[in-house]
């Protein structure tokens, strides 16, 4: 609910890719490209897309215009994509790259946090409060956000959730909530519950894509709900970005706990896969690295490309080989009082600024006019990526807001926990679904057996789908080591090798028509040849004085052969019946 089961997307890279875009276009090829990119984003539970599309942005050279819409069905969700986003633009002068890194990820996974992470996420609330009441304020510090569409009622979640962040008298008892949702969930196994984190993890999520995890950070993760740990921190100060279903009640706020995930963790936005390989190194199934490094690098190369529009180069000495350390976990020390309100910095100075990009909040109640088709959404996206819990919003109406010539990402259940069948179940009625709407796939999904974390889809000018893949071919097994960019690079070699094997056997095919051809003729001209043998033998028995010039060697036929004997004995008959007649005319 509070972080999405997928790895993030740059989603102009995914479109480029979808349709096989030149990123120098020509003059003829720029006017066929679209100006304006219309992007949603359906259930994505964060900002990990959009943080991705736009530190990612500087490295095409043709730049679109963006539009991109963020829908979530809960408030609080919204305002908590503010408050990271926020903290992802934060200008250079606020904080450095890596405690901007370390900040992000407390407030992104873990229920504690650190007390200097509390007071952010205080005072950023205060300064996000001041914007969607002031459009002038908003337009000061953050012009890229849009709030216009979004309705009332919702303006005042959000004002309600940012008030709640400010210091309150009452504490957000989070350990208690999570404890209460861990034995609703595992009932009477939650005194072995050691043994369910450990078989969840082994047999079901590395299996599935999740290699990266290590099994401490993991199971501590399931205890207590503090993911990203880093043993000079202390995690004491409830995360209030997690309450969910906050009401007013006078002074107080009633709120519904913590809803969100407890079985997957926030691990696998940006901490399963990374450019740099040797991070992905194990020995005997212990990994060099945890998914709390992995996140820590990913976000300090997004950061860094977010400040600067430049390449990363990671400084190795920064990671930390904490994957196969145990590390010391001490007991939670939790405040559970109230919090106090002094000495707080105040985090007012504009954001950075991604130029023309939009990002537009817009109501959740939207999600129902998308799926019955309301006109103003009509042909209107050309990216859209929708979350696994979202799928049942999707209907024929819904695909009508894409574009003819579009790109569709459906999040799958892989990265959860539940059973292979409906794993592999929710997968084959998504495709079913996806090819029934005349979309057909961007990537060849039965000729390359391996495990999807999004389904990629495209819809194509003048081309309705005929609910076929493009590549029915046979599965190839790849390893399960690599990286997704790598599977990505093994599909397109594999579809280019499938196009060149076609051209190769039509090119056989021509040659064998040839060499048909080529036979038949020396099959017409031995037949010939044998023709004239036979006359020629025929010739010599009926005349015998003439000579028999046939040489038996040009001939290797059987049937060649017998005639030339037969020939031959037929002049030595002949031959003995000119000696007798002369005798028997003397006698």
């Amino acid at each position: 609910m509070f972080w999405g089961l997928s790895s993030a997307l740059d989603l102009c890279q995914e479109y480029r890719k979808a349709f096989k875009l030149p990123d120098e276009p020509s003059a003829m090829e720029l006017e066929a490209q679209p100006a304006t990119l219309n992007i949603i984003i359906c259930g994505g539970a964060d900002p990990r897309h959009v943080i991705k599309t736009l530190a990612k942005r500087y490295t095409h050279t043709y730049k679109p215009k963006l539009n991109i819409y963020v829908l979530d069905a809960c408030v609080e969700i919204l305002a908590r994509n503010m408050l990271l986003l926020g903290l992802a633009l934060e200008p250079a002068e606020s904080f450095s790259l890596v405690c901007k890194a370390h900040l992000f990820m407390d407030i992104y996974g873990n229920t504690l946090m650190r007390p200097s992470s509390h007071h952010y996420v205080a005072a950023k609330a205060r300064t996000l409060l001041n914007m969607i009441c002031d459009a002038e304020q908003l337009q000061r510090l953050a012009p890229m956000l849009n709030i216009d569409a979004l309705k009332y009622k919702e303006r005042d979640g959000l004002e309600m959730a940012f008030s709640y962040w400010q210091p309150q008298h009452e504490a957000y008892e989070i350990q208690r909530y999570w404890e209460q949702r861990v034995r609703r969930i595992l009932g009477t196994r939650y005194d072995h519950r050691q043994g369910v984190f450990d078989w969840d993890l082994s047999m079901t999520l590395k299996d599935r894509e999740a290699q990266q995890i290590c099994s401490q950070e993991y199971r501590h993760w399931r205890e207590t709900g503090v993911a990203f740990v880093f043993p000079e921190y202390e995690h004491c100060k409830p995360n209030k970005t997690l309450a969910a279903g906050l009401q007013r009640n006078g002074r107080t706020y009633l709120h519904r706990g913590y809803l969100g995930d407890i079985q997957t963790g926030p691990f696998c936005g940006f901490g399963l896969r990374t450019t740099e390989e040797r991070m992905h190194n194990s020995v005997h199934g212990e990994n060099d690295y945890r998914a709390t490094d992995v996140t820590e690098r990913n976000l300090l190369e997004l950061f860094h490309e977010l400040l600067t529009q430049t390449a990363y180069e990671h400084d190795k000495t920064i990671s930390r080989r904490y994957g196969s350390t145990q590390l010391l976990m001490t007991p939670l020390l939790t405040y559970n009082e109230c919090d106090m309100n002094d000495g707080q910095r105040s985090y007012d100075k504009p954001c950075i600024q991604v130029p023309d990009v939009q990002l537009h909040f817009i109501s959740p109640m939207e999600i129902m006019e998308l799926q019955k088709g309301a006109p103003r959404w009509q042909n209107y996206f050309d990216i859209a990526f929708v979350a696994y819990n979202y799928y049942n919003f999707l209907s024929n109406e819904f695909f009508g807001a894409l574009r003819a010539q579009s790109l569709f990402v459906l999040e799958t259940k892989l990265l959860t926990v539940e059973r292979k069948e409906n794993v592999q179940k929710f997968e084959t009625a998504a495709k079913e679904l996806l090819k029934q709407a005349g979309l057909r796939p961007c990537l060849n999904y039965q000729s390359i057996n391996v495990k999807n974390m999004q389904l990629k889809y495209k819809k194509m000018r003048d081309v309705a789908g005929d609910g076929n893949d493009e590549f029915p071919d046979e599965p190839i097994e790849l390893k399960e080591g690599y990286s997704n960019e790598i599977r990505e690079e093994i599909r397109d070699k594999e579809n280019s090798d499938m196009k060149d094997a076609r051209n190769e056997d039509q090119e056989n095919a021509g040659k064998l028509q040839l060499n048909d051809n080529e036979c038949k003729d020396a099959q017409h001209k031995h037949q010939g040849g044998l023709q004239k043998m036979t006359n020629s033998q025929d010739q010599a028995v009926k005349q015998p004085n003439s000579p028999l010039n046939i040489n038996a060697n040009e001939y290797h036929d059987d049937q060649s052969q017998e005639i030339l004997k037969n020939g031959q004995e037929l002049k030595e008959q002949e031959t003995e019946q000119q000696n007798i007649q002369p005798t028997i005319n003397d006698k």
